[in-house]
C-alpha cells in the first residue's frame, strides 16, 4: 500500500517486539520477506536468533537502555552500543529516550540520555549517557560499515571498528563491568572484568594510517571519572600500525583517524527550582493549534488549547480534553481521562478550576491532588479526586478509578454550564482532611 501511494522511500521495521515470531513468519512468507526491511527487537540483551539472521535483513535493537541515567545507566549504554553488533549483529540501537522532560515521579524517571524536566526553571542536565553516545556518534555516520574484527576482550569488555570504506577508520573499545553496566531490561548474566592490555593490529591501508586521535571516558567516582576527554594522539608511523591501550574497569576509548571530535562547550543552565509554589494559567496566548498547556503532563486522553469562540468573556481561551473515544492501547490506561500537574512532594494544597461538562447526562469532570501515579499506572492512581457529573451528583474518591469512596450525593449541577471547583487538602498527622 506505501508503495501504491507513492511512498517507495518509506520502509517497514517490524515488529518492535521480540525476534519471533516474525522471523520465522518471514521465513515462511516471501510476501512478508518482500515487505519488511529490517527485523526491530526491543531490549535484545545483545543477542539475537538464528532465524533472524537466516533473514539476512537488517537487524535493528529498535528499542533499547529506558534506564536511570546515571552513570550505572551510561555502562549500559556504553555496553549495549558495542555489544549490540558483536553478539547479535544490530547495526542500529534506538534509546528510549532522548530526552527526560516529564515529571521525574512518573514511571522511568530520567531514564533519557539527558534531562531538561523544569520548563518552569530552564534546568537541565547534560548527563554522562549523552557523551556515552558520543563515543559513537561523533566518530561514526551512517552508512559507515562494521569491520569483521569485532569481539570481546580477553579480561572483559568489548571492542568495534568501522570505516568509511574511504581510508577513515574508527575503533570503540568499552570495558563496563557488570555492576555498573545493568540496564532495567532484560537480566544480565555476570561477567568479569579485569585490568589488562589490549594490543590493536592494524592490517592492509590501515596499516599507513599515521596518527589517530584519542577519547577517554572513565565512568566512577572523582576523581578518577572523566567524561568524554580528548587524550594525546597515538603516533603509530614507527610501530608498523601497531598500538597498545592499557584498560581498567569502566572504560571507554575511542581511537579514530577523524579530528573533528569536539565536547564543546555551553553556559551554565539555571539553578533547579522547584515547582511554583502558586501557580495559575488562563490559556489566554497565541498558541499553535493541537497544542498542550506548559507544564501538563496528560495521562489518559489529550488535552489541548482550545478557543471557545462562543463565550466573548472570561471562558473564551481553555483546555479542553477532545477525545471522544477510547483508542486500542497497549498499556494500562485509566477509563477516565487525566492530565496531571505540579509538585509530587505536595502535602497541603488548594486545587481551584473552571469546569465545563460537554456531553450531556454521562459527562463528568474532576480536579484532583496528591495523585501517586502515572503512565502505565495510571489505571491504580490514589490520591483526593472531586468530581460533578451532568447528571446532578458529585462525588469525593481515593483514587481515579471511583472504587475508594470519601463523599457523594446530590448537587444543582448540568451540562454545558461553568463551575468553578475548589479542592483543599490538608494533612494533619496521619489524617487527611478534605474541605
Amino acid at each position: 500500500m506505501l508503495n501504491y501511494q507513492g511512498l517507495q522511500h518509506v520502509k517497514i521495521i517490524a515488529s518492535d517486539n521480540l525476534w519471533e515470531p516474525i522471523s520465522a513468519s518471514m521465513l515462511l512468507d516471501p510476501e512478508l520477506m518482500k515487505a519488511i526491511d529490517v527485523i526491530g527487537a526491543h531490549y535484545p540483551g545483545t543477542h539475537t536468533v538464528k532465524d533472524a539472521k537466516l533473514t539476512k535483513k537488517k537487524l535493528w535493537s529498535s528499542e533499547d537502555f529506558s534506564t536511570l541515567n546515571n552513570d550505572v545507566g551510561a555502562g549500559c549504554w556504553g555496553r549495549i552500543l558495542n555489544q549490540n553488533y558483536i553478539n547479535g549483529f544490530m547495526t542500529s540501537t534506538i534509546a528510549w529516550n532522548l530526552v527526560a522532560s516529564y515529571y521525574e515521579q512518573l514511571p522511568y524517571g530520567r531514564s533519557g540520555l539527558m534531562t531538561a524536566q523544569e520548563p518552569w526553571s530552564g534546568h537541565y542536565v547534560v548527563e554522562a549517557p549523552i557523551w556515552i553516545t558520543a563515543h559513537t556518534t561523533q566518530f561514526t555516520q551512517p552508512g559507515w560499515y562494521y569491520l569483521k574484527t569485532v569481539g570481546h576482550l580477553e579480561k572483559g569488555g568489548s571492542y568495534v571498528a568501522l570505516t568509511d570504506g574511504l581510508g577513515n577508520l574508527t575503533i570503540i573499545i568499552e570495558t563496563m563491568s557488570h555492576r555498573h553496566s545493568m540496564c532495567i531490561r532484560p537480566l544480565l548474566p555476570y561477567f568479569n572484568v579485569s585490568h589488562q592490555y589490549a594490543t590493536f593490529d592494524l592490517k592492509g591501508s590501515f596499516s599507513e594510517i599515521p596518527e589517530m586521535q584519542v577519547w577517554y571516558t572513565k565512568l566512577g567516582k572523582s576523581p578518577e571519572r572523566v567524561i568524554f576527554k580528548q587524550l594525546d594522539a597515538l603516533w603509530l608511523p614507527d610501530s608498523g600500525g601497531r598500538f597498545t591501550l592499557e584498560l581498567r574497569e569502566d572504560e571507554l576509548f575511542t581511537i579514530t583517524t577523524l579530528i573533528t571530535g569536539s565536547k564543546g562547550s555551553y553556559p551554565l543552565p539555571p539553578k533547579s527550582k522547584p515547582f511554583p509554589r502558586v501557580y495559575k494559567d488562563d490559556f489566554n496566548v497565541d498558541y499553535p493549534f493541537f497544542s498542550e498547556a506548559p507544564n501538563f503532563a496528560d495521562q489518559t486522553g489529550v488535552f489541548e488549547y482550545f478557543m471557545n469562540a462562543e463565550d466573548p468573556g472570561e471562558h473564551r481561551f481553555t483546555l479542553r480534553q477532545v477525545l471522544n473515544q477510547r483508542p486500542i492501547t497497549w498499556a494500562a490506561d485509566a477509563f477516565n481521562t487525566i492530565s496531571i500537574i505540579g509538585d509530587y512532594e505536595w502535602s497541603n494544597v488548594t486545587i481551584k478550576c473552571d469546569v465545563y461538562i460537554e456531553t450531556l447526562e454521562k459527562g463528568g469532570v474532576f480536579i484532583a491532588g496528591r495523585v501517586n501515579k502515572g503512565g502505565i499506572l495510571i489505571r491504580s492512581a490514589r490520591g483526593v479526586f472531586f468530581w460533578i457529573f451532568a447528571n446532578g451528583t458529585y462525588r469525593v474518591t481515593g483514587d481515579l478509578a471511583g472504587w475508594v469512596i470519601y463523599a457523594a450525593g446530590p448537587v444543582e449541577v448540568m451540562a454545558q454550564e461553568w463551575y468553578t471547583l475548589t479542592l483543599t487538602i490538608k494533612v494533619a498527622g496521619r489524617r487527611k482532611k478534605i474541605l
